[in-house]
């Protein structure tokens, strides 16, 4: 799959932060681009024109992947995806002392179990067509416990285990799927979070979200990298 041209693409949360990115950089490989958006409509539009502007498809798709059933509507309305970027997520900073079941269950349901379920739901076609990339969004925090909380960390590290399992089960059959951990990407998520500083990264800045679009990419088109997590990290955690 080294040329994107006629690949559909999934992104989801791609109104905003590093799946926008994403979503930009997989079109102008040639890519077709399903845009998945929760409530941000006016910026996936902005997403999706900025898409067609390049030459390609875009389709907007609203859903809550918190919920099973939206993300099996979600799969249906995206159609015949070749490429699958999970993506969407939430982060809630807060003393770990403060966390209480419903607040462990939302970072879980949101950011872990919406990518084994969407995951699901796609691989079938994924599986008949002998053809797929999937690439899932963790974090730094999966590898250092990060600057949200246990439910955050948590919710990242699990998506490492997704990545292993599907990637040795799948490597026969045309499919790859990888991971990216990046760190303290300059978007809304971590700009608002005070406890989210440059210091902490030994490069001495923020990444940027085309830093973490250009390896989106890079596994879309290898067909030879697979249950991989490549870390995008400035340096914070050294592998």
């Amino acid at each position: 799959m080294d040329d994107l041209s006629g690949k559909l693409a999934l992104v989801t949360g791609a109104s905003r932060g590093i799946g926008r990115a994403i979503a930009l950089e997989l079109a102008r490989a040639g890519a077709d681009i399903v845009v998945h958006y929760r409530t941000r409509v006016e910026q996936a539009r902005e997403v999706a024109a900025a898409i067609r502007s390049l030459g390609m498809e875009a389709k907007l798709v609203q859903a809550d992947v918190s919920r099973s059933a939206e993300i099996e509507r979600l799969a249906r309305e995206a159609g015949q995806v070749d490429i699958l970027i999970n993506n969407a997520g939430i982060a809630k900073p807060q003393p770990f002392e403060e966390i209480t079941e419903a607040d462990w269950d939302e970072l879980i349901d949101t950011n872990l179990k919406s990518c084994f379920l969407l995951t699901q739901a796609l691989l079938p076609g994924m599986r008949a067509r002998q053809l797929g990339r999937i690439v899932n969004l963790s974090s730094v925090a999966a590898q250092v416990g990060g600057v949200v909380g246990p439910h955050y960390a948590a919710s990242k590290a699990g998506m490492h285990g997704l990545t292993h399992f599907y990637a040795s089960r799948l490597a026969k059959e045309g499919i790859t799927v990888n991971a990216i951990a990046p760190a303290l990407i300059e978007t809304e998520m971590v700009t608002t979070n005070m406890k989210a500083t440059p210091d902490r990264i030994p490069v001495g800045r923020f990444g940027e979200p085309d830093e973490v679009a250009s390896v989106a990419v890079m596994l879309a088109r290898n067909p030879y990298i697979t249950g991989q997590t490549i870390n995008v990290n400035g340096g914070w955690y050294p592998s």
